[in-house]
């Protein structure tokens, strides 16, 4: 059985996780009651309010509603009202924001974060609640100490859970997508972290009015992210729109550019890389061939893969003169001007475009002629293909599709990761 074919299992385990806790949760809450019920309707308003303040695109996988997590993390961390009506408000107040989510067609990731959401209150609340009612707590030395570690393997747990559910939707290896969502911890997750310690330290002892005080730049910060990530999902289509030069000049197969940077892009989660890696990759697989704009005649079908060693160099090489001058990173430029080097002289990038490039030119659009492709490549492994990212790619393509999901992300925007690579792969997937 393939990766892909046991997502379904996995995911509905954590979200089946995350419904019994909450279930259970607002079942004992109603039994017994509700403590401090105004402090409750404020966090619950709180963690709804985060949640429905989430960018309509979701701007970063790892924390798109960062002033909910805060909210939520706070309120576990507050003493006074125990491990299920913590779980509980939390619950209703992701409940609450789900209603527009859904509403807008976005709830697979939203199921998927809101399960998260759950799980790390009810970790967080089970460590903190017990020892805090029965006045288990150290002095305000070890309470510091103690609520640091406590943040740390929260987080630790919902990076743990965020890996998991994108291997699950993505199928990508998951060493590489844990170290992303530890990464992602230095940034945004370390703001969540500090500000819902201190909200809860800080309405613990001068009242509900210092939550607003707390939050309010948090909230700030999340609408100015949600505004940068805009920007560099309009830096990334306006890359896509120039690769597409060479398909409008008729000099390269609609589509190509994008396939290719799709399978490069899963063959290299395959292989590991991950963050800005991913996005030189990416940007590098999406010009690769924007070259031969410089060519009188164009090669037929833009196939680059099937000409001599010198005009794949000479290709290449104007190329990279050409990105130079588009003002993306000088890394992508070294990408697109080494990917027709003899592998033993490329960066793993330069590999993996060359590949993938490869297997586009020459798979064609059956079934037979994507076996013929990869086999043409493991025949080619002895100069110009390097023999783990033909493997790599042949993994991809047994899958039956590259989609990067809600896994893959490196807060680039989402638009080139999604599973529109299928009718590339999906000819070899039998």
């Amino acid at each position: 059985m393939s990766r892909r074919a046991a997502a379904p299992g996995a995911v509905l385990a954590v979200h089946g996780a995350a419904a019994l806790a909450g279930g259970g949760c607002l079942g004992w809450t109603l039994w017994h009651g509700v403590a401090r019920p105004g402090t409750a309707l404020a966090f619950g308003l709180l963690v709804a309010i985060g949640e429905l303040a989430r960018p309509r695109a979701r701007p970063h996988r790892r924390e798109p509603a960062p002033l909910a997590a805060a909210g939520a993390l706070a309120y576990a961390l507050l003493p006074g009202h125990g491990v299920a009506q913590a779980v509980t408000v939390v619950a209703a107040g992701v409940l609450v924001g789900a209603v527009p989510q859904v509403a807008c067609g976005r709830g697979q990731p939203y199921g998927d974060q809101a399960a998260r959401r759950v799980l790390t209150t009810a970790f967080a609340a089970v460590c903190f609640q017990p020892p805090a009612s029965s006045g288990a707590l150290p002095g305000p030395t070890g309470h510091v100490l103690f609520l640091v570690l406590l943040l740390l393997l929260t987080a630790l747990c919902d990076a743990v859970l965020a890996a998991y559910l994108a291997r699950a939707r993505t199928g990508h290896p998951y060493p590489p997508l844990l170290r992303d969502e530890l990464r992602g911890l230095l940034g945004i997750g370390s703001a969540v972290c500090a500000t819902g310690a201190v909200a809860a330290l800080a309405v613990g002892v001068a009242g509900l009015w210092a939550l607003p005080l707390l939050c309010v730049p948090l909230l700030v910060a999340q609408l100015a992210f949600g505004r940068y990530a805009a920007v560099r999902r309009t830096y990334r289509e306006t890359i896509a729109s120039l690769a597409r030069a060479t398909e409008v000049a008729g000099y390269t197969r609609p589509g190509h550019a994008r396939r290719v940077a799709v399978l490069s892009r899963a063959v290299g989660r395959e292989l590991g890389l991950s963050g800005e890696d991913l996005t030189v990759l990416e940007y590098a697989a999406l010009m690769h061939d924007i070259g031969q704009l410089s060519l009188v005649d164009p090669v037929p079908q833009g196939a680059t893969a099937l000409l001599p060693e010198a005009e794949q160099r000479r290709i290449a090489l104007l190329g990279g003169a050409v990105v130079r001058r588009t003002g993306v990173p000088a890394a992508v430029a070294v990408v697109v001007e080494r990917q027709a080097d003899p592998y033993g002289e490329q960066p793993l990038a330069a590999r993996i475009v060359r590949t993938a490039n490869a297997y586009d030119d020459l798979s064609g659009e059956t079934a037979q002629g994507a076996f013929r492709a990869l086999e043409h490549l493991r025949l080619d492994t002895a100069r110009h293909h390097h023999p783990a990212v033909v493997e790599a790619l042949a993994r991809v393509l047994a899958r039956g599709g590259a989609a990067g999901g809600t896994g893959g992300g490196d807060g680039m925007g989402g638009g080139a990761r999604s599973g529109s690579a299928d009718g590339v792969t999906g000819r070899i997937a039998g």
